[in-house]
This record gives structure tokens, C-alpha cells and sequence, in this order.
């Protein structure tokens, strides 16, 4: 099939078929959806965070104008079964039952332990304050270190341990690494616990039908949902109808079975009623799965040269009190990267998972990546540091070079394809690095008050969660595979159906453009359809930037069918074997002529009359494909930023930021470029302003967005990006995805710069979020072990290439564990 470069629909920057619905209010959350006669629920939730339940009398309740029913967990007994987990990652993993409602204890803040069902919203809240519930006390297990020691408080006590598993992997020879090496730099990073705030709050109604049941969510796993729900409550999966309407947003949040999902159902399916619930602000802060919250000891060893020789990382990763879809597996998507896109002799990674009682941890955009990139990109700036290096010149001494690819990294994934080479240049010519190295020079000769950083991101990361048999090898309990249909009406329209569930990232374009390029089509001649379970009934569901590589190549193998099917057809009606028809643009023809011709769209006609078909052809151009993946994707780029920081007050501020990624070829540049700005902004958020903080006694202090600190776009600076292209050679279009690079990226860039500017105070890490007291906090910590206080540098006159001793160091607790939260 070829395309002339004037028809052609990939590679253009279209604006979003969806967005004149979606942002004219035409849209259809899921809290929009009106039943006849629908009830509201509302969930009575534990204010402590470990007790058991000693007393719950809810007559009260059941008593008040409009209550229809006032249900516990022991009302639901063995139906409500337990939440699933999809990833047990080791075979003797510590998987403790999970109840979508407490039965006999509470083991975080905000877990249900009743529901109300009533009339009106407004009436459910209401009866809530009358459920009198007496909690029997327990301790708070908080601390990741302190929960694994012998005489530690256990989260379930029929486990026996706090420690849900312990998963090591290594690759060479990792003593001899480090025996051998003339420099080893260990630090300790903090990935602190962050909450998703996705602009839809989580919604659910559910509607029965006889025995069938309609449940609408906003989901990103509508296929996966379905399962689970079927699995979990015993009633057959094909009597589920799961269908994600217009979802507004979910970052890995609404990767979930819920306990309001299956809560919902089996409430539908008690009343035969339909039934609603939507979350509050704080009901979502408390219980939508948290992210990250990690404990990395990294180790890196070296050469006096800068030859990167091994790595280690420990791993203790926090899974909050209950083991949810992919909690387990999290942390371990991070293990084959925290090498990066270094070259090294021998690698070696341990993680334990442990249980405390906190709200569960799951995957939140990025899932485990962020965290590996973050820290092999601080410990090669700590090394450089070290070594009295740029930090710049050691990357480029151990990265993989362009000629070296495909390579198979000490991690064990194999790259398929890449340049470090042409996005780092880019990104230097675009940020104007050399001089910006020079007024950090001068800035500090001056001893001025504000201080320059400027901090580098050389980063990869896998995506397009696949292949199935890698998955089945991890112990994950689905494959990654994506199913796609394309068919073709007789008056010449084509319907896409794909497995993926967009929540905000374009596919409805994308889509179109696939659809429209290799089938010869106009734009506006595609539907997409998808997020229900009945119209789309395959299908793996979006996260992990699987969307484009995987379920985009899946409707490129069914549009490739459509027009195998087609040309059938077409040397039937132009009297010519089939081998010497042609397809372009649409159309097709006999080598060597332009007509006759016949279009795919007429064909599509003449498929539908089926009055003049080719023999044991059936009366339909209609195909569709599954497509599993042989590699994962690897998107990779460079990401400069500089931060000032007021050394009198520790508040530090972006300068600039530039981002060069490559994600492959762009099917459309614009989607890629708000892909890009929205995962910026998510990792500066880690970097400056978000976490979730708990009391001693485990309350969610930041419960709130008054307390919690999402960045707007007034906190966030402009961002210089721009794009080379190294195409994948893993699918036919040569796409690595792009929905989680800018967040993979930025948090070390922004991370690297703030220290890189605190460095003549002996500051060589701060816990993030860099907030000004924390900053300034760690400016004073590094004073106390000399003479200097927080605004009086060590060194004014070193540059941040100087190392003010070269050789091994023991750790980096500057601002780290013990730091104010």
C-alpha cells in the first residue's frame, strides 16, 4: 500500500475530534447518568487507622425519612469475596483477604465499614451520622523500616509479618564490580507518597436488568473490570455490561477494581434498583490508591575515569495495607530500568514489599519507572559530583551509543532502537548550557544571594506493557496484548472499534488518522468506538503507554485485512488476479493503469449487495486483529533544567526547562505535545510540590486540596520541548509512546538542578518535595557538620564540576529521612 505525501494523515498535527463535545458540556460522565427510580449510596468510613471492630449498631440510621437500607460488611458476608490482585510477584507472596467492607477490622483511615442507601444523595450523607461504631483500638504501622524488625505491630496479624515478599534479580558479577572499583557512591532517596487528582472524581452506577447488569464507570480497565467483577462476585461475566463513558482523567488511579465497584453491584443486584455513587475531594484522598512511597539505597560504582562498573539498588516499597490489582508488581516494573541507558558490567536489585496501615499504593502514572529513572539519574550526577566531572560529559562516557542498537542492557531488555546522542545535543542547544555554566560561575565568584542549578535528565523507560509470555514469566495475571475491529459500512463509513479506553489522550483522533491513512479514507469518515464491554468486547484497557503502540498497531493489522479482503473483491470486479492489483490512496488498480479503478468505499457497497462476489468470499470487508507485541517500547530523550534558589529563604523557582523526547514517529505532534506538558507537570509536582502525610497515629494529614499542593499552571514555568526520531522497528509505524515520558523525566532534572545549586553548602541531596524549608533545612543540616549557615555557601568560588573530595561516600541523608515533613 503506498500514500502520497499530500493524503497523508499520520504525522499531522490535528486538533481533537473530541474536544468539541467534550469541552461544549456535551459530554457523559459518569456521575451525568440519570436511571429511572436510581438510589444513592454512601460509605461509612473508619476515622483510625487500625482497630477492630468491637461494636456497629446502624438501627438509627435504617429509621431516617428516605433510608431504603443501612448495610454492613457482615450484611454482605462471603458475597462480597475479596478485592483481586492480579500480580502475585513471588510464589510465597503474603496476599491477605480483602473485603470491599470491613468485616472485623479497619486497617486504614478511610476504609468502609458501612454503606447507606437512600433516596437522594443528600439523605445517605445524612444517615451516616447516625451509625454508631465502637473501634477497638490497634497500633498504627507507619514506618516501612520499623514495620519489618521482630517485635513490629503487625497490619494482619494472621500473617505473621509485616513483610509481604521479597523479589531479588542481578546480572554479572556485582562483588567483583565493586571490589574492583576506585569509586562507589551510595546515597539514600525518599520517593515520597503521592495521591492522584484526576479532574473527574471517581463515579459508579449500576443497573439491573432481570440478571444482567449495566455497570458504568470511570475506569481506565473497562475489559479488565468486567473480568475481576465477574471473578470476585460470582455473577457470570456475560451478564456484565461494564461501559467507561467520558472519563476525565486517571494517571494510573482508575487502573483499579474498587470497592465502590463491587459494593455498587452488589447492591444493583440486592434492590433491583440502580444505584449510584460518586466520590467526594477527601473520600478520593483517602481511598483512591496512593503512588510511589519508596525507600531506594542505590550504590554506584566507577572507575576514576567515570567507567561505570555495577549498581545495586534495595528496594523497600510501602503497599499501604492491602495488596490491590497491580500493587505487588509496581516497584518491580522499575527493576529492569534502573540501569537506564548506561552501559555497565553487573547490576543487582532486591525489593520488599511491606504492608502498613496506610491507604494501598498502586500504580500511579509512570508505575515504577519514575522511581528507577530518578535514581540512576541522581546517582550519576552524585558520581560526577564525585568524580569533579560535568555531570553531562559522565553520561556521555557510559551511554549506550546510537551504532550500538539494538542493545541488550544489564537489565535484560533488549532496545530496539535509539539516539541519546541527537536529543542530548538538541536539548544543550536549545537550553544554552555553556553559558548557563558560565553564570552559575559567576553567580557564585559573586556570592550572590540566588544561587544557579542546572540539573540533566538522560532518560529511557520501557512501554507498551507486552509482550503477553514476558508478562506470564513475571507472574502478572493478564497478557498484554490489544485487540482492534475495523468495519466498513456500505455507504462507505468506517467504524473502528478498539480495546484501548481513552481517558483525555486523543485516541478518537489518532485512531482516525490510522484508520484514514491505511485505509485510503477521509478523516472525518471514521467512528471510533469504544469503553463498553457490549460495542468492544475484547480488550486490555489503557495505561502503562500501551494505547498507540499496541492497540493503534492492532487497528493497523485489522485495516490491513479490511483491504486484503477488499483486493479479493476488486480483482474480481477489474478481471485481474489478485497479485497484480495495486492499493493507494483508496483505491485499487491493475499494475501499470490507472483505470478503471475501484475504491475501497465502493467495494464496501458491492460487499453489502453481494451480487457479484468471488467465489467462498463472504458478503463483508469487515476484519479484525489482535496484536501481541514481540518487545516493549522505549522511548528515551534529554531534559535540562535550571532552578534559582533563594538561599536566604530556600524558595526555589524553574528558569527554564527544555525537553527533547523521542517517542518514535508522531501519529499526531499535537497530542504528543500535550502528552509531553501534562507528564512535565506531574513530575515537577513530585519534585516541588506534592505528598501525602500522615499523623503519628496514621491520619492523612493532606486529606484535602487545601492541603494537599497540586500545582496550577501559575506555579509551573514555560516549557521549551521538541522532538528527534529514532522510529521503533517493533510495529509498523514506529511509535514508542509518549504518556509517561515527560513524568519519567522531569522529577530528576528538577531534583539534580536544586542541588546542583545548593552544592558549595555541602548539600548533595534534598528529600522532595523541595519545598523552601526543606531546602532550607538541608542547607543548615550540611552547615552544622562546619561553620557555614544556611546563606553563607562552603565554597562560592567551586563550580558544580569541582568535587571537593573525589573517592567513596556513605551515604546522602541530607534532607533525607529525618527531614521535617
Amino acid at each position: 500500500m503506498t500514500i502520497a505525501p499530500e493524503d497523508r494523515q499520520l504525522g499531522l498535527p490535528r486538533l481533537r475530534k473530541e474536544d468539541a463535545r467534550l469541552i461544549t458540556g456535551q459530554t457523559n460522565w459518569t456521575d451525568n447518568i440519570q436511571q429511572v427510580g436510581t438510589l444513592h449510596v454512601a460509605f461509612l468510613r473508619s476515622p483510625v487507622a487500625h482497630a477492630r471492630i468491637s461494636g456497629l449498631d446502624v438501627s438509627a440510621a435504617q429509621e431516617q425519612p428516605g433510608v431504603i437500607s443501612v448495610l454492613t460488611g457482615a450484611d454482605f458476608g462471603e458475597e462480597q469475596g475479596s478485592l483481586p490482585c492480579a500480580w502475585p510477584v513471588t510464589e510465597d507472596m503474603v496476599l491477605p483477604e480483602h473485603p470491599p467492607m470491613a468485616v472485623e477490622e479497619v486497617r486504614f483511615v478511610g476504609e468502609a465499614v458501612a454503606c447507606v442507601v437512600a433516596r437522594d444523595p443528600y439523605t445517605a450523607v445524612d444517615a451516616l451520622e447516625m451509625i454508631d461504631v465502637d473501634f477497638e483500638p490497634l497500633p498504627a504501622v507507619l514506618d516501612m523500616e520499623a514495620a519489618l524488625t521482630e517485635d513490629a505491630d503487625l497490619v494482619h496479624t494472621a500473617a505473621g509479618t509485616n513483610k509481604a515478599f521479597v523479589w531479588p534479580m542481578s546480572n554479572g558479577d556485582v562483588d567483583a564490580a565493586f571490589d574492583g572499583a576506585e569509586v562507589v557512591v551510595t546515597r539514600r532517596y525518599r520517593q515520597q507518597r503521592l495521591i492522584p487528582a484526576a479532574m473527574e472524581p471517581r463515579s459508579v452506577v449500576c443497573s439491573p436488568d432481570g440478571d444482567t447488569f449495566t455497570l458504568w464507570s470511570a475506569t481506565q480497565i473497562p475489559h479488565i473490570l468486567r473480568v475481576m467483577l465477574a471473578m470476585t462476585t460470582g455473577i457470570p461475566e456475560q451478564k456484565i455490561r461494564v461501559v467507561a463513558p467520558d472519563v476525565g482523567g486517571g494517571f494510573g488511579s482508575k487502573l483499579q477494581v474498587t470497592a465502590e465497584e463491587v459494593l455498587t453491584l452488589l447492591l444493583a443486584k440486592r434492590l433491583n434498583k440502580p444505584v449510584k455513587w460518586t466520590e467526594t475531594r477527601s473520600e478520593g484522598f483517602q481511598t483512591t490508591h496512593h503512588g510511589r512511597d519508596q525507600i531506594q539505597d542505590v550504590s554506584i560504582a566507577a572507575d576514576a575515569d567515570g567507567r561505570v562498573r555495577g549498581l545495586k539498588v534495595d528496594l523497600m516499597a510501602d503497599m499501604g495495607a492491602y495488596m490491590m490489582l497491580v500493587t505487588p508488581g509496581v516497584p518491580l516494573l522499575g527493576a529492569f530500568m534502573y540501569p537506564g541507558i548506561y552501559k555497565m558490567d553487573a547490576y543487582a536489585f532486591s525489593c520488599t514489599g511491606v504492608f502498613t496501615t496506610k491507604t494501598p499504593t498502586d500504580a500511579y502514572r509512570g508505575a515504577g519507572r519514575p522511581e528507577a529513572t530518578y535514581a540512576i539519574e541522581r546517582i550519576m550526577s552524585e558520581l560526577a559530583h564525585e568524580l569533579g566531572m560535568d555531570p553531562m560529559e559522565l553520561r556521555r562516557r557510559n551511554w549506550i551509543n546510537h551504532d550500538e542498537f539494538p542493545y541488550t542492557s544489564i537489565g535484560g531488555l533488549t532496545y530496539d532502537s535509539g539516539n541519546y546522542e541527537a536529543a542530548t545535543a538538541r536539548a544543550m542547544e536549545l537550553f544554552g548550557y555553556d553559558a548557563l555554566r558560565a553564570e552559575q560561575r559567576a553567580r557564585r565568584e559573586r556570592g550572590d544571594t540566588v544561587q544557579l542549578g542546572l540539573g540533566i535528565s538522560t532518560y529511557t523507560e520501557m512501554c507498551g506493557l507486552a509482550p503477553s509470555r514476558m508478562l506470564g514469566g513475571l507472574s502478572y495475571g493478564a497478557g498484554g496484548w490489544e485487540h482492534a475491529s475495523v468495519r466498513m459500512l456500505p455507504t462507505g463509513g468506517v467504524e473502528v472499534v478498539t480495546g484501548t479506553t481513552p481517558h483525555g489522550q486523543g485516541h478518537v483522533t489518532a485512531w482516525s488518522q490510522i484508520a484514514a491513512d491505511y485505509l485510503g479514507v477521509p478523516f472525518d469518515d471514521v467512528q471510533v468506538l469504544h469503553g463498553d464491554t457490549q460495542v468492544s468486547p475484547q480488550g486490555m484497557d489503557t495505561y502503562g503507554s500501551r494505547s498507540l503502540v499496541v492497540g493503534g498497531t492492532a487497528v493497523v493489522e485489522a485495516c490491513g485485512r479490511v483491504v486484503e479482503k477488499a483486493r479479493k473483491l476488486a480483482a474480481h470486479m477489474l478481471e485481474a488476479a489478485e497479485g497484480d492489483v495495486e492499493f493507494s490512496n483508496g483505491r485499487f488498480r491493475v499494475r501499470g493503469t490507472q483505470e478503471p479503478s475501484a475504491g475501497i468505499q465502493e467495494l464496501a457497497l458491492a460487499a453489502f449487495t453481494a451480487h457479484d462476489l468471488p467465489e467462498e468470499m463472504e458478503a463483508s470487508l469487515n476484519a479484525e486483529a489482535t496484536f501481541d507485541p514481540e518487545n516493549f517500547s522505549y522511548p528515551h530523550g534529554t531534559h535540562l533544567c535550571a532552578v534559582e534558589v533563594d538561599t536566604a529563604t530556600g524558595r526555589a523557582s524553574i528558569r527554564s526547562y527544555v525537553a527533547v523526547d523521542d517517542v518514535g514517529t508522531a501519529v499526531n505532534p499535537l497530542l504528543v505535545e500535550g502528552q509531553v506538558h501534562g507528564g512535565l507537570a506531574q513530575g515537577i509536582a513530585q519534585a516541588m510540590f506534592e505528598e501525602a502525610v500522615h499523623d503519628a497515629e496514621g491520619n492523612l494529614v493532606t486529606s484535602t486540596m487545601a492541603d494537599y499542593l497540586v500545582p496550577s499552571a501559575v506555579d509551573l514555568p514555560e516549557f521549551t520541548t521538541d522532538r528527534t526520531e529514532t522510529p521503533a522497528v517493533t510495529n509498523p509505524m514506529g511509535a514508542k509512546g509518549v504518556g509517561e515520558a515527560g513524568t519519567i523525566a522531569s522529577t530528576p532534572a528538577v531534583v539534580n538542578a536544586v542541588v546542583d545549586a545548593l552544592r558549595p553548602f555541602g548539600v548533595d541531596d534534598v528529600r522532595m518535595p523541595c519545598t523552601p524549608e526543606r531546602i532550607w533545612r538541608a542547607m543548615a543540616q550540611a552547615g552544622a557538620g562546619g561553620d557555614t549557615a544556611p546563606g553563607t555557601p562552603t565554597s562560592l568560588a567551586a563550580s558544580s564540576e569541582e568535587s571537593t573530595a573525589a573517592g567513596t561516600t556513605q551515604t546522602g541523608e541530607t534532607g533525607g529521612e529525618g527531614a521535617t515533613q
